[in-house]
């Protein structure tokens, strides 16, 4: 059976937890990271020698980061619906998936951090404020691009849309000024409608650093 260690709330085990809930893997999965802990014990360590989260082990293979996983997942399990057999819409889907680990994960990050994980009077509003603008030209790009299209390659869900799941899912649930992006929304609120988004990915993640630390000790399951 498939395993998966890492924590619910975690953005990059959300996108694989997402995968696993559209292809209705059977699956154990394993609390781990953050409060958890356990990411720097030596069975893990052999595992994932970077001590993050999340790891699988399907069979003899382990595998770590998320995207890979992702792939892997949708290739081994999805066929068609998923992993796309079209060679221009598989390319486009790594194409994306790679451009939201580069270029958007890094310019909302910061955001993320200082709400989440910076006590209220210690936030640096000016940090805040730079990567809302940043962010929001990132998106513009994704606003362009989805002009077209109603998933990143094409007119149906593949791994290509798996790793914005989790962030825009915080993008639209922080406290944050966001300009309008009429594509973007759109198109996050169709993965709203998808029940495995809305049970793998619509969690809480925690808006302060007390709730953080509090989710992460709950069972989520």
């Amino acid at each position: 059976m498939l395993e998966i260690w890492g924590r619910r709330n975690s953005s990059n085990v959300a996108s694989v937890m997402w995968a696993v809930g559209e292809l209705d893997l059977d699956h154990v999965r394993h609390d781990v990271g953050g409060s958890f802990g356990q990411t720097d014990s030596g069975d893990y360590l052999k595992m994932n020698p970077n001590g993050l989260v999340p790891t699988i082990r399907d069979g003899d293979l382990v595998l770590w980061e998320s995207n890979v996983i992702v792939r892997y997942l949708c290739a081994r399990y999805g066929g068609e619906e998923l992993y796309p057999e079209c060679l221009e819409r598989r390319a486009l889907a790594d194409q994306w998936m790679d451009w939201s680990k580069s270029t958007l994960i890094p310019a909302f990050f910061p955001i993320f951090w200082q709400q989440v994980r910076v006590e209220q009077d210690k936030r640096d509003l000016t940090l805040i404020r730079r990567a809302e603008a940043a962010t929001a030209r990132v998106l513009r790009i994704l606003e362009a691009y989805l002009a077209d299209r109603a998933f990143i390659a094409g007119e149906a869900l593949s791994m290509g849309d798996m790793p914005f799941g989790s962030m825009l899912y915080r993008y639209y649930t922080m406290p944050l000024d966001r300009p309008s992006l009429p594509q973007v929304e759109r198109y996050y609120d169709g993965l709203c409608q998808r029940p495995a988004f809305q049970r793998h990915v619509m969690i809480p993640f925690g808006t302060s650093l007390e709730e953080w630390n509090r989710l992460e000790r709950e069972p989520l399951d």
